[in-house]
Protein backbone atom coordinates (compact mmCIF):
# COMPACT_ATOMS: atom_id res chain seq x y z
CA UNK A 1 0.00 0.00 0.00
CA UNK A 2 1.55 3.44 -1.14
CA UNK A 3 2.09 5.85 2.03
CA UNK A 4 0.44 9.12 1.94
CA UNK A 5 2.28 12.25 1.84
CA UNK A 6 1.64 14.39 5.38
CA UNK A 7 0.19 17.47 5.22
CA UNK A 8 3.58 18.93 5.86
CA UNK A 9 5.21 17.58 2.76
CA UNK A 10 2.56 18.66 0.87
CA UNK A 11 3.04 22.18 1.92
CA UNK A 12 6.72 22.27 1.81
CA UNK A 13 6.15 20.77 -2.03
CA UNK A 14 3.48 23.49 -3.08
CA UNK A 15 5.58 26.51 -1.32
CA UNK A 16 8.55 25.16 -3.73
CA UNK A 17 6.72 25.01 -7.11
CA UNK A 18 5.48 28.57 -6.26
CA UNK A 19 9.50 29.90 -5.34
CA UNK A 20 10.41 28.43 -8.29
CA UNK A 21 7.42 29.96 -10.44
CA UNK A 22 8.20 33.25 -8.87
CA UNK A 23 12.23 33.02 -10.29
CA UNK A 24 11.70 32.33 -13.44
CA UNK A 25 12.40 34.39 -16.25
CA UNK A 26 9.39 36.52 -17.55
CA UNK A 27 11.08 38.06 -20.73
CA UNK A 28 12.19 35.85 -23.69
CA UNK A 29 14.15 37.38 -26.97
CA UNK A 30 11.26 37.17 -29.21
CA UNK A 31 14.37 37.77 -32.16
CA UNK A 32 17.51 39.27 -32.53
CA UNK A 33 19.81 40.93 -35.24
CA UNK A 34 23.53 41.27 -34.86
CA UNK A 35 25.73 43.80 -37.90
CA UNK A 36 28.12 40.67 -39.38
CA UNK A 37 31.89 41.04 -38.62
CA UNK A 38 31.30 43.35 -35.74
CA UNK A 39 33.71 42.51 -32.87
CA UNK A 40 32.79 42.98 -28.61
CA UNK A 41 31.93 46.62 -28.92
CA UNK A 42 33.62 49.51 -27.91
CA UNK A 43 33.25 53.25 -27.29
CA UNK A 44 33.86 56.19 -25.86
CA UNK A 45 30.56 56.81 -23.97
CA UNK A 46 26.76 55.09 -24.59
CA UNK A 47 23.78 56.93 -24.38
CA UNK A 48 20.64 54.68 -23.01
CA UNK A 49 17.47 56.63 -24.09
CA UNK A 50 14.16 55.07 -23.40
CA UNK A 51 11.56 55.68 -26.02
CA UNK A 52 8.17 55.97 -23.86
CA UNK A 53 5.22 58.34 -23.15
CA UNK A 54 4.68 60.40 -20.16
CA UNK A 55 2.41 58.05 -18.67
CA UNK A 56 5.30 55.40 -18.78
CA UNK A 57 8.21 57.76 -17.32
CA UNK A 58 8.76 55.36 -14.19
CA UNK A 59 9.47 52.28 -16.74
CA UNK A 60 11.56 54.73 -18.43
CA UNK A 61 13.94 55.68 -15.90
CA UNK A 62 13.95 51.95 -14.92
CA UNK A 63 15.24 50.78 -17.49
CA UNK A 64 17.78 53.51 -18.24
CA UNK A 65 19.18 52.95 -14.96
CA UNK A 66 18.68 49.27 -15.25
CA UNK A 67 20.73 48.80 -18.68
CA UNK A 68 22.82 51.50 -18.22
CA UNK A 69 24.19 49.93 -15.07
CA UNK A 70 24.84 46.71 -16.72
CA UNK A 71 26.76 47.98 -19.24
CA UNK A 72 29.03 49.60 -17.01
CA UNK A 73 29.54 46.44 -15.57
CA UNK A 74 30.20 44.69 -18.59
CA UNK A 75 33.26 47.37 -19.29
CA UNK A 76 30.77 50.29 -21.29
CA UNK A 77 30.95 53.85 -20.51
CA UNK A 78 27.22 54.37 -20.89
CA UNK A 79 24.62 57.52 -19.57
CA UNK A 80 20.91 57.99 -18.96
CA UNK A 81 19.15 59.83 -21.28
CA UNK A 82 16.59 60.92 -18.91
CA UNK A 83 19.05 61.63 -16.15
CA UNK A 84 21.67 63.42 -18.50
CA UNK A 85 18.80 65.48 -20.30
CA UNK A 86 15.57 65.55 -18.88
CA UNK A 87 12.18 63.76 -20.37
CA UNK A 88 12.26 66.58 -23.14
CA UNK A 89 15.89 66.63 -24.21
CA UNK A 90 15.32 66.58 -27.87
CA UNK A 91 11.87 67.61 -28.47
CA UNK A 92 11.62 69.82 -31.74
CA UNK A 93 15.41 69.23 -32.84
CA UNK A 94 16.24 68.35 -35.65
CA UNK A 95 18.92 64.95 -36.49
CA UNK A 96 21.76 67.47 -36.77
CA UNK A 97 21.03 69.93 -33.52
CA UNK A 98 19.67 66.10 -31.46
CA UNK A 99 23.14 64.90 -32.48
CA UNK A 100 25.30 67.19 -31.66
CA UNK A 101 23.78 67.78 -28.17
CA UNK A 102 24.77 64.14 -27.91
CA UNK A 103 28.77 64.00 -29.24
CA UNK A 104 28.85 67.49 -26.75
CA UNK A 105 28.52 65.11 -23.48
CA UNK A 106 31.14 62.90 -25.24
CA UNK A 107 28.84 60.08 -26.45
CA UNK A 108 30.18 57.83 -29.42
CA UNK A 109 27.41 55.01 -29.49
CA UNK A 110 23.33 55.39 -28.41
CA UNK A 111 20.97 52.23 -26.89
CA UNK A 112 17.46 52.62 -27.62
CA UNK A 113 14.54 51.08 -25.50
CA UNK A 114 11.41 51.42 -27.29
CA UNK A 115 8.04 50.43 -25.74
CA UNK A 116 6.62 48.93 -28.86
CA UNK A 117 2.98 47.63 -27.40
CA UNK A 118 1.10 46.49 -24.14
CA UNK A 119 -1.12 43.69 -24.88
CA UNK A 120 -3.60 42.46 -22.57
CA UNK A 121 -4.47 38.61 -22.41
CA UNK A 122 -7.33 36.63 -21.10
CA UNK A 123 -6.49 32.98 -20.07
CA UNK A 124 -8.59 30.10 -18.18
CA UNK A 125 -8.06 27.80 -15.71
CA UNK A 126 -9.92 24.84 -15.24
CA UNK A 127 -11.58 23.66 -11.90
CA UNK A 128 -8.94 21.54 -9.87
CA UNK A 129 -9.24 19.99 -6.51
CA UNK A 130 -6.03 19.38 -4.35
CA UNK A 131 -5.52 16.43 -2.24
CA UNK A 132 -4.35 17.01 1.31
CA UNK A 133 -5.06 14.54 3.86
CA UNK A 134 -5.93 15.92 7.87
CA UNK A 135 -6.31 12.78 9.95
CA UNK A 136 -6.00 15.01 12.86
CA UNK A 137 -9.50 16.68 11.33
CA UNK A 138 -12.94 14.82 12.15
CA UNK A 139 -15.44 15.36 9.71
CA UNK A 140 -17.06 18.21 10.53
CA UNK A 141 -13.84 20.04 11.21
CA UNK A 142 -12.37 19.00 7.73
CA UNK A 143 -15.57 19.94 6.03
CA UNK A 144 -15.76 23.35 7.41
CA UNK A 145 -11.81 24.46 7.63
CA UNK A 146 -10.27 22.12 4.62
CA UNK A 147 -12.78 21.69 2.02
CA UNK A 148 -13.44 25.51 1.61
CA UNK A 149 -9.53 26.14 0.90
CA UNK A 150 -8.16 22.87 -1.53
CA UNK A 151 -11.02 23.05 -4.19
CA UNK A 152 -10.23 25.37 -7.20
CA UNK A 153 -12.96 26.69 -9.39
CA UNK A 154 -11.96 27.48 -12.81
CA UNK A 155 -11.02 31.42 -13.60
CA UNK A 156 -10.22 33.75 -15.68
CA UNK A 157 -6.62 35.60 -15.17
CA UNK A 158 -5.91 38.80 -17.39
CA UNK A 159 -1.88 39.95 -17.67
CA UNK A 160 -0.59 42.17 -19.03
CA UNK A 161 2.47 41.63 -21.95
CA UNK A 162 5.14 44.51 -22.53
CA UNK A 163 6.82 43.95 -26.31
CA UNK A 164 10.46 46.06 -25.75
CA UNK A 165 12.90 46.61 -28.85
CA UNK A 166 16.70 47.58 -28.34
CA UNK A 167 18.36 49.43 -30.85
CA UNK A 168 22.29 50.05 -30.34
CA UNK A 169 23.80 52.72 -32.55
CA UNK A 170 27.64 53.84 -33.50
CA UNK A 171 27.26 57.42 -34.31
CA UNK A 172 30.19 57.93 -36.25
CA UNK A 173 29.42 55.45 -39.03
CA UNK A 174 25.69 56.11 -38.16
CA UNK A 175 25.29 51.98 -37.91
CA UNK A 176 22.74 49.88 -36.53
CA UNK A 177 25.05 47.12 -34.23
CA UNK A 178 22.70 44.83 -32.59
CA UNK A 179 18.77 45.30 -32.28
CA UNK A 180 16.41 42.75 -30.51
CA UNK A 181 12.61 42.83 -29.70
CA UNK A 182 11.57 41.06 -26.55
CA UNK A 183 7.91 39.98 -24.91
CA UNK A 184 7.65 40.36 -20.88
CA UNK A 185 4.98 38.59 -19.53
CA UNK A 186 2.93 40.24 -16.50
CA UNK A 187 5.53 42.22 -14.82
CA UNK A 188 4.83 42.97 -11.23
CA UNK A 189 6.58 46.26 -11.35
CA UNK A 190 8.56 48.51 -13.49
CA UNK A 191 11.72 47.87 -11.71
CA UNK A 192 10.77 43.98 -12.36
CA UNK A 193 10.28 44.58 -15.87
CA UNK A 194 13.13 46.63 -16.46
CA UNK A 195 15.82 43.98 -14.47
CA UNK A 196 14.51 41.21 -16.81
CA UNK A 197 14.47 43.13 -19.87
CA UNK A 198 18.22 43.99 -18.78
CA UNK A 199 19.19 40.34 -17.96
CA UNK A 200 17.52 38.60 -21.05
CA UNK A 201 19.14 41.32 -23.64
CA UNK A 202 22.74 41.37 -21.97
CA UNK A 203 23.22 37.47 -21.85
CA UNK A 204 21.63 37.91 -25.75
CA UNK A 205 24.17 40.31 -26.37
CA UNK A 206 27.06 38.02 -24.18
CA UNK A 207 26.17 35.12 -26.36
CA UNK A 208 26.80 37.16 -29.88
CA UNK A 209 30.37 37.98 -28.43
CA UNK A 210 28.85 42.08 -28.43
CA UNK A 211 30.03 42.34 -24.80
CA UNK A 212 33.15 40.82 -22.81
CA UNK A 213 32.05 38.86 -19.75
Amino acid sequence: MKKLMSAGTIGMFFLLVILLSSCSPRTSIVSSWTKPDVPSVQYQKVLVIGLMGSKDRPLQEEVENSMMKALNAHGINAGSAYAEYGPKAFQGLSEQEALKKIRDKGYDGTFTIALLDRRKEKRYTPPSVGFAPYPYFGFWGYYRHVYGRIYEPGYYTVSTNFILEANFYKLGADQLIYSAQTKTSAPDSPQILATDFTNALIQDMLSKGLLKK
